[in-house]
């Protein structure tokens, strides 16, 4: 029997995948869809984020049983960063900006100062 994984660690891990799809759902048409009709593009974008939703609620419903809605919310922004430069820079084909570094330190006390005792 595999042991039981703890509620934060469920939540990142279906707050890391619900983020992708949200990130594909909002960004990705700027890519594939550009040179289609901008409802084409939105039509796409809800069939991706239904999937974000299957995993987001869920994972803020777990959450939501050890963690304050505050720190779920800076949980999810840490995260959306986390998944957000990858997406720009590999899928984007964007450049690395030393401006990422600074929004993630910034995010990064956030998290400190809401998860702190």
């Amino acid at each position: 029997m595999l042991p039981q994984i703890p509620v934060l660690w469920q939540t990142v891990l279906l707050l890391t995948a619900s983020n992708v799809f949200m990130t594909f759902a909002w960004y990705a048409h700027l890519k594939q869809l550009n040179d289609r009709p901008w409802w084409l593009a939105a039509l796409a974008s809800w069939g991706i984020a239904l999937f974000e939703y299957l995993l987001q609620v869920p994972a803020n419903r777990i959450g939501h049983t050890e963690l304050s809605l505050a720190q779920l919310k800076i949980l999810q922004e840490a995260i959306t960063l986390t998944v957000f430069v990858p997406f720009v820079v590999f899928y984007m084909q964007q450049p690395l900006k030393l401006d990422y570094l600074w929004a993630g330190l910034c995010i990064l006390g956030a998290v400190y100062f809401i998860f702190r005792s």
